[in-house]
């Protein structure tokens, strides 16, 4: 490797990073306090998640949306969650305004409702840094970019000697606060390359068509939108309690079995319906499209026919948070995110430190 081909990637890196840097960090730290987001929510929201056990089947979804429209008349439903693996769970409804309503399985009485509290700000920081779609476009490039710097950033680790190899492995604690620097940003970065190539990547795919062209490209198959479905049955399209009761029973009469059941408004109006069941490793999920105003459906999705590129599409979620590798993957992704935040720091600490040598070299002249 040429002196000059590492200025060139070193430069790159630089500017690249300071560009960057601080949406890095904050993508990071969000990352990082959200991964154990459902463990947080469990322990702190336990009294309303959960109700007691009763000898008594799920009353069902249209007296449940019945009484949130009594609540809320004009505020439209963007999801609706049902947790099947345990009855007593409270069914969760969310609207565009951020609130989301908790109610009682047994008989379909409110519990609680809440509006967006940390993890919910923390979740849109992440996302689009409160921002909007002008968030969105400056965090999704801003990955991108560290997906580079993530790269040149090995090549510049790789030591041109090999007797420099162990040296480019541990961190030198006795050495000077500047080395000490250096090292936690090169050796860190080093250990945790893979793992933050790998939850950037997963971040890119739920963005740009363009990644999920890409990962199509290379398992060699094409990702489903779904199969169309031709039905002439009839649902009232005049309630939509009775509607979204109608399809509930359907599907799972249909496709048992499943853990957990959502549905939620797409923005081109369709109603998504996921079904997610137990796996040993990728997410098992059928999803069923319908239309949000008559409730026919539209088409199917269904984990029995998934080929490589769907596989991916079902896991790339819990690729992203850790939660694909268990309890395990969620600790050491939080850890990496962790580590992923400090790059930008002791990275600029590096450069800070270097221009202040620079400087001190011209006033000697």
């Amino acid at each position: 490797m040429t002196k000059g081909f590492k200025n060139t990637i070193r430069q790159i890196h630089l500017w690249l990073g300071l560009a960057s840097g601080l949406i890095v960090f904050i993508v990071s730290i969000t990352g990082f306090l959200y991964v154990f987001e459902e463990e947080i929510r469990d322990f702190s929201e336990k009294e309303y998640l959960h109700v007691p056990i009763q000898e008594k089947p799920f009353i069902g979804l249209k007296i449940i949306i019945e009484n949130y429209q009594h609540l809320e008349p004009k505020q439209k439903i963007t999801t609706l969650k049902i947790n099947k693996e345990e009855s007593n769970a409270s069914i969760e409804i969310s609207t565009k305004k951020k609130k989301t309503y908790y109610f009682n399985p047994y008989d379909g009485t409110l519990i609680k409702q809440q509006g967006s509290d940390w993890l919910n700000t923390v979740l849109e920081v992440h996302r689009n840094l409160l921002l909007g779609e002008f968030g969105e476009f400056i965090q999704g490039w801003s990955v991108i970019i560290f997906i580079i710097m993530l790269i040149t950033g090995l090549i510049l680790w790789f030591p041109n000697q090999r007797r420099l190899l162990k040296q480019s492995l541990k961190i030198k604690w006795s050495g000077s606060f500047k080395r000490v620097n250096f090292d936690l940003h090169q050796v860190l970065g080093f250990y945790t390359s893979i793992f933050l190539l790998l939850i950037a990547f997963s971040g890119t795919y739920f963005k740009y068509e363009t990644v999920k062209k890409g990962v199509s490209l290379v398992t060699g198959t094409k990702l489903r939108k779904g199969d169309e479905v031709v039905s002439n049955a009839k649902i009232d399209s005049t309630s939509m309690p009775v509607r979204y009761n109608t399809i509930y029973e359907a599907a799972n009469s249909k496709y048992p079995g499943a853990t957990s059941v959502s549905f939620s408004i797409r923005k081109t109006g369709e109603l998504r319906l996921r079904m997610t069941y137990p796996s040993d490793w990728a997410r098992n999920q059928n999803t069923i499209f319908f239309d949000g105003k008559t409730g026919q459906m539209l088409r199917t999705k269904l984990y029995k026919d998934n080929n490589a590129a769907d596989v991916y599409e079902a896991s790339n979620h819990d690729l992203h948070t850790g939660v694909f590798f268990g309890l395990i993957g969620k600790i050491i992704w939080s850890l990496v995110s962790l580590i992923g935040a400090s790059l930008p720091i002791t990275g600029f600490i590096i450069w800070w430190k270097k221009g202040k040598k620079v400087k001190r070299k011209k006033i000697r002249v």
